[in-house]
């Protein structure tokens, strides 16, 4: 089909997509138009009679003129003068919200419900402390954190609300507070919240905050003044506890890193040519720390901290005992398990004890590829038969399930057992022996 001039210029000056923009339109308003668009596209598909009742439409949903024949438009005059042709949509002219949208003339409540809908709207319009603080009201009215947050941000920007009358407005809204204290530990505000907590003489949680700048002070020697100055503030009796093992923990690491650093370097020292360090101890927590003295200094335990840290820092025994035990295993040193879980009473007798439970540590000394003779002793000590016969039978330490069972008088689970071990060995023997003795009155 040939174009005229006409529809050629109206093919290439329009589309069938919108472009991307930024107004905020209605999307009641949005379905009309392309509706609209829709309608007056059918003039290529309708009769030629039909084509003096098509109305060409712009942009903005104003008609610009009728169309009488392909090709031949009306003058402007002609179509003021003209009796209105046949619509096939309705006209449309911006919604008054639109204008509201340019003119920025929005209520508190508006502005509130906008913002909560993620539409974007200025807050400059609210000038006056009365007009902040009821936007503020309306904000926390409409229970959205993110809402009440967003005023916070713009009340804390403005010059006219100070942090003073911004506090003092906030400690009578406590959803408002809590939220800003949240919003400035977020972003690490610590003057800001300082002041805050000044204002509101809440002591406790000013030294808290006091104490958190220590993150930022990359310097060990600095941060451990800092700690220092920290030891004398008003927290409560079991945070000031924990204030002063971090400093005492802190100062113990400096020395150990100066210390273990040089003899690194200096390439002397046997340990430190087996297992090289990974990273430094500074800053590391008490735990690691422990596992580290108990790894490269367990014969050094007061001048490195190892047995006094226990002592001094307040750790739990079973603390003590599951790191030092993971240490010393790592390195198989088997005699230092050993005198780890031995104790001696008043009367001097030896006996073995552990606070984690004797299963534990076997699960731990096989973890460390600890040899059979070393898992069946501690096998044997394991109180519970079930999870002794069990641990025995999982890490094949035959003599105990075999001497379990003939203790159980149990000649099934022996005979059972028999199966297990391989043939011709001194287990399979000793089980043999057991089975055909007529001193033992089997149960089963």
């Amino acid at each position: 089909m040939n174009r005229t001039k006409g529809d050629e210029e109206e093919y290439w000056n329009s589309s069938k997509f919108k472009a991307f923009t930024f107004d905020d339109e209605d999307d009641e308003l949005s379905q009309l138009k392309e509706s609209k668009r829709a309608v007056n596209s059918l003039r290529d598909f309708v009769d030629d009679d039909d084509d003096d009742d098509l109305e060409r439409v712009s942009w903005t949903g104003e008609p610009v003129g009728s169309r009488t024949r392909p090709g031949s438009f009306q003058s402007l005059s002609d179509a003021l003068s003209d009796t209105p042709a046949k619509s096939y949509a309705p006209e449309l002219g911006r919604p008054k919200g639109e204008y509201r949208d340019y003119s920025n003339d929005w209520s508190p409540s508006d502005t509130v419900r906008r913002l909560r809908k993620g539409k974007v709207c200025s807050l400059e319009r609210f000038r006056s402390l009365q007009d902040k603080l009821q936007l503020l009201e309306e904000a926390v009215s409409m229970h959205d954190g993110n809402v009440i947050t967003a005023v916070l941000i713009f009340l804390n920007l403005t010059p006219a609300c100070l942090p003073e009358i911004l506090f003092r407005e906030l400690e009578v809204r406590q959803i408002a507070l809590r939220h800003l204290i949240h919003f400035l530990k977020e972003i690490g505000d610590q003057k800001l919240l300082l002041d805050l907590f000044r204002f509101l003489d809440r002591t406790e949680e000013l030294a808290l905050s006091h104490y958190r700048e220590h993150l930022n002070i990359q310097d060990p020697d600095k941060r451990k003044e800092f700690l220092k100055t920290c030891i004398g503030l008003p927290f409560s009796a079991e945070d000031s506890a924990h204030i002063q093992d971090h400093y005492t923990l802190l100062e113990r690491q400096i020395i150990i890193e100066a210390n273990d650093r040089h003899l690194e370097s200096a390439g002397q020292t046997e340990i430190f040519r087996k297992h090289p360090r990974k990273a430094s101890i500074l800053n590391m927590p008490l735990v690691t720390t422990l596992f580290y003295s108990c790894f490269y200094h367990y014969t050094e335990a007061e001048c490195n901290g190892t047995i006094s840290a226990h002592r001094n820092l307040r750790l739990l025994d079973k603390q003590y005992v599951l790191t030092a035990l993971a240490a010393r295993a790592k390195l198989r040193a088997w005699n230092d398990v050993d005198a780890l879980f031995t104790t001696k009473n008043w009367l001097g007798y030896t006996k073995k004890r552990a606070p984690i439970g004797f299963h534990r540590v076997v699960e731990i000394l096989h973890k460390n590829n600890a040899p059979v003779q070393i898992l069946q002793e501690y096998v044997n000590l394991v109180e519970d038969v079930d999870t002794k016969l069990n641990l025995a039978t999982k890490f094949k330490c035959h003599d105990v399930v075999i001497d379990t069972c003939r203790d159980l008088k149990d000649r099934q689970q022996l005979l059972a057992y028999r199966s297990k071990v391989d043939k011709g060995s001194v287990e399979e023997e000793k089980i043999d022996a057991l089975l055909s003795s007529s001193q033992i009155r089997w149960k089963n």
